[in-house]
């Protein structure tokens, strides 16, 4: 019982570290969507700063610590999310995985080269690298206390329990009880839906930031004691936290503490407990990573699929279809010259430098398999590297020639890499990475323990082999040969691409389901692809290991593959020949640094990690980057004009980004100039073509919509009943519904050509009135995503007191100008007017800030929040929340229940509620009758009409034509990308309409 007792209190202090570095995991991921890999780094430097300031400066333990956590781990935190972090959530997952690895790499040899600069400045500071035994927050020596017999305490121990206790605690205030927690919480629910509701979510990431560093600067200095100032093993012990955050499903703060506590209980029971590993070598040291691998494939959910697009998309491939001498030549020549180069220019050392890097390259182009062509990261590259090494030096020393233990060494590496890919497979993304990573130290803690594998610390002897009358004992010979391998390499993997096979690779990278679809076998393409870059790596880990003539099982461990992974993505990993660019870089930039900058070893492992924070502007690598410049930059000469750095090119010439052709201005439109002024028309003034005669005029020429007749038809609701009457509000009438325009490309925005009559706040609503501008208004906007456009010159106006219906079928554009006119999309051209205002520039906080709200399609609630907590986003005063409850008393009975459990007519009832006791100026609603029942329908248009006669402006997109023209007063058709036609609800036959446009008569 006592040894029982001694393993969970144990455990609890491990257990407390995992917690605190869970916890901010959790919060970074949810507020971000970035897994930050880095996170164990950032303890790192400060249990460092935290060292040196106790010890070598000679302060105070607590202000110390206050100083680290409450200061400069934030700080650290707030920086690299702004410098970093936000854009790297606009990239890929491949290029996030890397940055932060990268920067994993470079925080501790920053902390430990500023430590080196201080100190021959003549600071008091002590040596910092792999220190233990050090002094923590409390006594030193630390105090220790017997429970029983058995069973102790000491002081460090009781400050872990106690500190974590109390930041439990304050977390559950914070997330709970708070504004700020509310918002983090919401914005951890819906990231998108948070800036629409007006709150700046990149200020709440930062905020997220800044205390998950604080919870790692914590963990840092409370786990100096018991780790010492090792970087290895508090990368170690924040990936072994990271199971904490899956079991918290990286969303849930209380799940992840509490899976952190019982992660380090747990591992130490089974240290204790298992018996059978006193004969496993390593066993006992290698359970935290059983552990996370286990957690991983248990607790991971895949992602669905099915109508996702890819995300990490590559960039146009520029020179696709030139001759093979514009393509291949300057690499050609580099080769030749290189070659030529070990013969005639570079002495003996810088020839072997060389050499070394070109081995290098070999297993840099396994990454350029598995990741390039892929998108899976591996993080175990090393272990295969080792693993063939190792085997090969095995075979060699019982008389096997070379190229037998190349073959053999290369086949056990393709082996281990299938065994390895089995498991891991039905991950993805971080989870991938991470469970590659747990094998990878597994590997290194058990595998390569063994002593009939290792031979001991010395390892085995690989001598170069002679080919015939070529010697490669000679560094030139062996460089000339790797020149010639690496090329046929290369060349091997950029047949590979161009081929079938290869094509079937990149479609089941871009698109899984799709792939899958066409017959492509996704699992048996990704494992094929996980072999052949073992194999790979394991063939250039023989021929490294050959240059060196020895490997022991220390040379290539788990951490040196992500180094590995870090330069090479920096440099470009979807083509070979960036990853024979990466190979040289790291052999011959350490000695370059050391010549000519400093000769500490610190530097250019800096400059390798932070090579990653590239990424986030040029996500394929600095390599890759170069063609794409040039292109640009002859596109925007042949146009005439610059390209903004971020737009995309595609390949060959193409035209000036966003110009729209200007149509001929159709008779009796009104000038732009007189529309910007507030000038409306007169019915008269539109062309007899606008209504029930002759041929409409739309943005590309003739309008594609027929006639459509007038009906005079009063509004009724899709059930058939009359909508609740808006005039018996005191915010006025619903108003005659007025004459309509016709619009011509580039003529400006749909509007009436009359003002409602009698409506609250309409233009002109006495004589000699100045007009008041319109609620919204979008010009001549031209929008899309990824350079391809949606929009093509919309033109949409909405007035106060007036509801805007936007038909159109699937695909038209609908929702892309609901997200622009909310401020979610920014425009290509054209531009957005609020309240007469220009807010082109304004994003969707601005927007939504300025009153123009958006319900997006698929209800606008925060699922994970209760119904209370929903309101309270928007309704601050509890007595605007209760008017709420009084209005609709079901939302007071299930007011704690979470939003996402409610029926869909109560989630949309709950998004619109808010509203009626705060009107916005604007209400963009996409969809809102999407899936539900016709009564609900009835509720929820009710509601829109009361919000019409507060006076708001209100633009509703719907596929179903015959439910929105119940209450719309104008109605717009958008047919892609384009305002076909635009006109009051009365010129509208729904009939008509429906059948022409949606294939359906009602």
């Amino acid at each position: 019982m006592g040894d029982l007792l001694a393993f969970v209190l144990s455990g609890l202090v491990s257990g407390a570290l995992y917690a605190l570095l869970a916890t901010g995991l959790v919060l970074s991921y949810s507020a971000s969507g970035l897994f930050n890999f880095a996170h164990g780094a950032t303890a790192y430097l400060c249990a460092l700063t935290f060292y040196e300031l106790h010890s070598g400066l000679g302060w105070p333990a607590v202000p110390a610590a206050l100083l680290v956590v409450l200061v400069l781990a934030p700080g650290l935190g707030w920086a690299l999310d702004r410098l970093m972090f936000r854009r790297l959530a606009q990239v890929g997952e491949t290029a996030q995985i890397v940055a932060t690895i990268g920067l994993l790499v470079a925080l501790p040899a920053a902390g430990l080269w500023a430590v080196e600069l201080l100190t021959d400045a003549g600071a008091p500071l002590k040596p910092a690298e792999n220190q233990f035994g050090l002094p923590g927050v409390g006594p030193s020596p630390a105090t220790s206390w017997q429970l029983t017999a058995d069973v102790g305490i000491d002081s460090d121990q009781l400050i872990t329990w106690v500190t974590t206790a109390l930041v439990a605690v304050a977390l559950w205030v914070l997330m709970r009880h708070t504004r700020l927690g509310l918002r983090l919480r919401a914005a951890v629910d819906n990231r998108s839906l948070t800036e629409l509701r007006g709150i700046d979510a990149d200020r709440l990431s930062s905020v997220a930031w800044m205390i998950a560093s604080g919870l790692a600067g914590l963990a840092g200095v409370l786990a100096t004691p018991l780790l010492g100032l090792s970087a290895h093993d508090f990368t170690l012990f924040l990936f072994v936290s990271a199971t904490a955050a899956v079991i918290g499903r990286f969303a849930s703060v209380p799940l992840a503490f509490a899976g952190g506590l019982g992660l380090g209980v747990l591992q130490n029971l089974v240290v204790g407990y298992a018996s059978f590993a006193d004969s496993v070598t390593g066993f006992r040291t290698a359970v935290p990573f059983l552990i996370l691998f286990g957690g991983l494939l248990v607790l991971t959910r895949r992602a669905r699929a099915t109508g996702t697009a890819a995300v990490d998309v590559a960039s146009p491939d520029h020179l696709a279809g030139a001759p093979w001498a514009r393509r291949w030549g300057v690499w050609a020549a580099g080769a030749v010259l290189l070659a030529t180069a070990f013969y005639t220019v570079t002495t003996p050392f810088w020839s072997g430098l060389l050499a070394q890097g070109l081995a290098l390259a070999l297993v840099f182009m396994s990454f350029t398999v598995v990741t390039g062509l892929g998108a899976m990261v591996s993080l175990a590259q090393g272990t295969f590297v080792t693993g063939a090494a190792l085997v090969a030096g095995l075979l060699m020393s019982r008389g096997w020639p070379f190229i037998a233990a190349l073959a053999v060494g290369t086949c056990v590496a393709a082996v281990l890499g299938a065994l390895v890919a089995l498991p891991a497979l039905r991950l993805g993304g971080r989870s991938l990475a991470l469970a590659t990573l747990a094998l990878a130290f597994l590997a290194d803690q058990v595998l390569f323990q063994m002593r009939w594998l290792r031979n001991g610390d010395s390892g085995w002897s690989v001598p170069r082999p002679v080919i015939g009358p070529v010697d490669l004992s000679d560094d030139r010979a062996l460089g000339v040969a790797l020149v010639l391998l690496v090329a046929a390499v290369a060349a091997g993997l950029s047949a590979l691409r161009g081929s079938p096979s290869g094509r079937a690779m990149l479609a089941v990278r871009s698109a899984p389901a799709a792939a899958m679809a066409s017959g492509v076998s996704v699992l048996r393409t990704k494992l094929l692809l996980f072999t052949l870059s073992a194999g790979l790596a394991g063939f250039g880990g023989v021929m490294y290991a050959s240059y060196n003539t020895r490997i022991t099982a220390t040379d290539f461990t788990a951490m040196t593959g992500l180094v590995w992974l870090a330069v090479v993505v920096a440099a470009g990993v979807r083509r070979p020949q960036y990853a024979v660019v990466a190979g040289l870089v790291f052999a011959v930039a350490p000695r370059v640094m050391a010549d000519y900058v400093t000769e500490s070893a610190h530097l250019p492992v800096i400059l390798f990690g932070l090579a990653g924070l590239a990424l986030a502007n040029d996500p394929d690598g600095y390599c890759a980057a170069v063609p794409v410049r040039l292109a640009r930059r002859r596109a925007a000469a042949l146009a005439g004009a610059p390209v903004p750095a971020g737009a995309p090119v595609p390949a060959g010439a193409v035209p000036e980004a966003g110009a729209v052709p200007e149509a001929v201005p159709a008779a009796g439109t009104v000038p732009k100039a007189e529309a910007a002024a507030g000038a409306v028309p007169k019915a008269e003034a539109v062309p007899a073509a606008r209504v029930g005669g002759g041929t409409g005029v739309g943005p590309a020429g003739l309008s594609p919509t027929p006639p459509l007749p007038e009906t005079g038809a009063p509004p009724r609701t899709p059930s058939g009943a009359p909508p609740p009457d808006p005039r018996a509000s005191n915010a006025g009438g619903a108003g005659s519904i007025q004459p309509a325009r016709r619009l011509r490309a580039g003529s400006g925005p749909a509007q009436p050509a009359e003002p409602p009559a009698g409506r609250a706040g309409a233009a002109g609503s006495g004589p000699g009135q100045p007009a008041e501008p319109p609620a919204l208004e979008l010009r001549d906007v031209t929008a899309g995503y990824d350079g391809g456009l949606v929009l093509h010159g919309v033109g949409l106006v909405v007035r106060r007191g007036e509801i805007l219906a936007v038909l159109g079928p699937n695909g038209a554009g609908k929702s892309t100008a609901c997200r622009v006119a909310a401020g979610a999309l920014a425009v290509v051209g054209g531009s957005v007017h609020v309240a007469g205002r220009d807010a082109t520039r304004d994003g969707a906080v601005g927007r939504s800030r300025a009153g123009v709200l958006l319900a997006p399609e698929g209800r606008g609630i925060f699922p994970g929040l209760s119904i209370e907590e929903n309101l309270a986003l928007y309704l601050r005063d509890a007595a605007e929340r209760d008017a709420v409850y009084d209005r609709f008393p079901r939302l007071r009975e299930r007011r704690t229940v979470t939003a996402g459990s409610l029926s869909g007519g109560e989630q949309q009832m709950l998004a619109l509620a808010p509203l009626l006791q705060r009107p916005p100026g604007v209400l963009i609603a996409d969809e809102p009758s999407l899936g539900l029942a016709p009564r609900v329908v009835d509720e929820v248009y009710g509601l829109l009409t009361e919000l019409r006669a507060a006076g708001t402006a209100l633009l509703l997109v719907e596929e179903k034509a015959a439910e929105i023209l119940g209450i719309a007063d104008t109605v717009a058709y958008l047919a892609q990308g384009r305002v076909s036609w635009c006109g009051p609800r009365s010129e509208v036959e729904a009939d008509r309409l429906t059948e022409a446009y949606l294939g359906m008569a009602t």
